[in-house]
């Protein structure tokens, strides 16, 4: 077979290979194949048994798998399969299979796929084995695999090749089995206290809900530009006002910002709205969600994540954010201060103020600077200036602030929530200043959203509201230091493969 100018010698041997099974009646790319195994029920049911108690039983399975690793010689070899739950080894022999199955198991290569019936069999070193009886090869791989003995080390691989990544690394592997388990103990954890999953717009005709700068997109039959969502929060308060009391959303938001160790521009939002709660109640409620969340990948709630041990099965820490910085840095932002007064105070500590500062966002610049990495152990910060919290109720007590609370651990923000604005003219009011900031160069500040301040004047009870980015607390919960290591493809530059 002449080899082809873009393939090297290891993938051309192996279309040569793809060649031959064609040429032997063997299909290189098979059809369906029915197990009855998989790796982990293998080692659940005869995991206990003896040698002699197995060739005893002759205990019977089929499994299929890609193989990952061969050895041997002659007329007798073992090789590796991994499925889905992990590894079992098989032991082929060509008396037992015949001389043209045996060929063909001998030519296979790393990566190829079999299916096969045999026997479980306890090796002299006590290691569970299926010895093949009957052997089907379902897959031909076309290029090797990475180096199983030192894994798959560069990471622009890793992310970019996420399936060569969860084929080589098994850690890897683990950690994307236990986002799907964190996110299925959200959902129950949700749905058994009374709350409904519901599904709102990804293209809206507003970027409402957060701060952020949105991705921007046109529509050609309505030639309207739209934008991808940067948050579900409006939506999901229309739904309150509709009647549903207890809802929540789990689904992607788009901002179009920079990427880091903990940002990324796509990314898996949790929002839930309850009637008739406040921030405190959500306290409540998140404590819960992320106490059921940690129980299904660390039963006794204890991690450690950056090396940081942190208990989550504690009460979590409460303080105000006024509070919390008097803590860290002895200033007391009283409500008596003046707008001047907190901007001297935020240039004698170096922090680079804007034009349309004033106290609140001072006292949120400080809290940034000087508190939020110190947060390790789960901890409740509340009372946030109105400035910077467009959507949350004014505290009845001090409205400077607002009943609005983040939850801090190993120095990162992993929810924010706060008893909903449900006054449509204190809203409108908001939007406006929201507006004002844009105009002045803020450009992740909120626009004026119409409808949704109409769909308050219809009355939406008094709602608390919590977000956490799930994102994140799967990085805090399998301990991965990046957030590209817990979404299966981030985003990327795109490579110039003209060469290629």
């Amino acid at each position: 077979m002449a080899k082809e100018e873009h393939l090297n010698d290891q993938m051309q041997v192996r279309r040569d290979k793809m060649k031959k099974l064609r040429e032997e009646g063997i299909d290189p790319f098979g059809h369906k194949f029915k197990r009855d195994h998989l790796s982990s029920d293998i080692r659940k049911e005869f995991g206990d048994l003896t040698e002699d108690q197995l060739a005893d039983q002759g205990n019977m399975v089929t499994i299929a798998g890609r193989m990952i690793a061969k050895r041997g010689s002659g007329k007798a070899s073992f090789a590796d399969l991994i499925d889905r739950s992990g590894k079992i080894q098989i032991y082929v022999r060509q008396d037992i299979i015949g001389e043209d199955a045996y060929q063909v198991f001998k030519d296979s290569d790393i990566g190829d796929f079999w299916g096969l019936t045999g026997d479980v069999i306890k090796t002299r070193v006590g290691e569970l084995t299926v010895r093949a009886r009957k052997m089907t090869f379902l897959t031909k791989a076309l290029r090797p695999l990475p180096d199983k003995y030192h894994g798959l080390q560069d990471p622009e691989t890793i992310y970019r090749q996420r399936y060569l990544d969860l084929i080589a690394n098994p850690d890897s592997f683990k950690r994307f089995h236990q986002r799907s388990k964190i996110i299925t103990a959200i959902r129950n954890y949700l749905d058994s206290h009374g709350f409904t999953e519901v599904e709102t717009p990804v293209l809206n005709n507003h970027a409402g809900g957060a701060n952020a700068r949105p991705f921007k997109t046109h529509h050609n039959a309505l030639d309207i530009d739209m934008y991808l969502r940067i948050a579900t929060e409006l939506y999901l308060k229309r739904m309150i006002v509709g009647g549903f009391e207890r809802v929540y959303e789990l689904g992607r938001v788009f901002r179009n910002e920079g990427m880091d160790l903990k940002h990324n521009p796509e990314y898996t939002s949790l929002e839930t709205y309850v009637a008739y709660y406040d921030f405190h109640d959500v306290m409540d409620e998140t404590e819960g969600i992320i106490k059921a969340a940690t129980k299904v990948v660390a039963p006794d709630m204890k991690i450690t994540y950056q090396g940081h041990d942190i208990d989550l099965g504690k009460d979590f820490k409460r303080i105000t954010m006024v509070d919390a910085i008097k803590e860290k840095t002895g200033i007391d932002f009283n409500k008596d201060m003046t707008d001047a007064e907190a901007l001297q105070l935020a240039k004698d500590h170096h922090i680079e103020t804007e034009d349309f500062w004033t106290k609140g966002h001072v006292i949120s610049a400080f809290f940034e600077n000087f508190v939020e990495k110190t947060l390790v152990q789960p901890t409740f910060v509340y009372e946030y200036p109105v400035e910077v919290s467009p959507l949350a109720k004014r505290n009845k007590d001090n409205p400077a602030m607002t009943d609005r609370f983040e939850l801090y651990i190993a120095g990162s923000e992993m929810g924010n929530a706060f008893s909903e604005l449900n006054d449509p003219i204190d809203q409108r009011q908001r939007f406006e200043e929201q507006a004002k900031e844009k105009a002045h160069g803020n450009e992740e500040a909120d626009v004026v959203d119409n409808d949704f301040v109409e769909a308050l004047e219809y009355g939406m009870p008094p709602t608390g509201g919590l977000g956490i980015g799930i994102d994140r607390l799967v990085m805090l919960l399998t301990n991965a230091e990046s957030i590209r290591d817990v979404i299966l493809f981030p985003t990327m530059r795109p490579v110039d493969n003209s060469e290629n």
